[in-house]
């Protein structure tokens, strides 16, 4: 899997929408994300991870993802996978809004194929919608459960 677009809002330390483009860090094909302790390089892993599976694995309770001071998180990632020859471009987009007090409930999940159409722009295909749908799209297209791609991709602090 190459990332491509990272969109992160409301996640942890993330209050504002916050976008990173991988393009521009895996052009030599590897990177790393550095910074202080604190700085938010744990997040980044956890959106793409609740963009994937509608999970954190750090955090045992959903609640634990919002940052106190929003009323929902939306985390977008794009992402190809594929052999050079058959490589395929996807979205997936999820919304979770604070509930009642402090719990934090599933409101929107979308996978999307971007296809290339011609010079004027991207065609978009929606392939999932709904957190069970996505859920399993994901898992088909990757190959991997949710606490397999924690243990191989992500490797979670304190965990090895």
């Amino acid at each position: 899997m190459k990332p491509i677009r990272l969109t992160i809002a409301g996640l942890h330390s993330f209050r504002e929408r916050q976008e990173i483009n991988f393009t521009l860090l895996t052009d030599t094909g590897m990177f790393g994300i550095f910074g202080p302790t604190g700085s938010g390089k744990s997040t980044i892993l956890d959106a793409i991870t609740l963009a994937l599976y509608g999970e954190v694995g750090r955090t045992s309770r959903k609640q634990g993802i919002l940052n106190h001071a929003e009323k929902q998180v939306a985390v977008s990632f794009e992402f190809e996978i594929g052999r050079q020859d058959a490589r395929k471009r996807y979205q997936v987009d999820r919304i979770f809004k604070r509930a009642t007090g402090y719990a934090v409930a599933h409101h929107s999940s979308r996978l999307i194929e971007l296809e290339g159409t011609d010079a004027t722009g991207v065609g978009v295909i929606v392939l999932a919608e709904g957190n069970q749908a996505v859920n399993q799209m994901i898992r088909n297209l990757i190959g991997l459960e949710p606490q397999d791609f924690t243990r191989a991709v992500v490797l979670p602090q304190g965990k090895f």
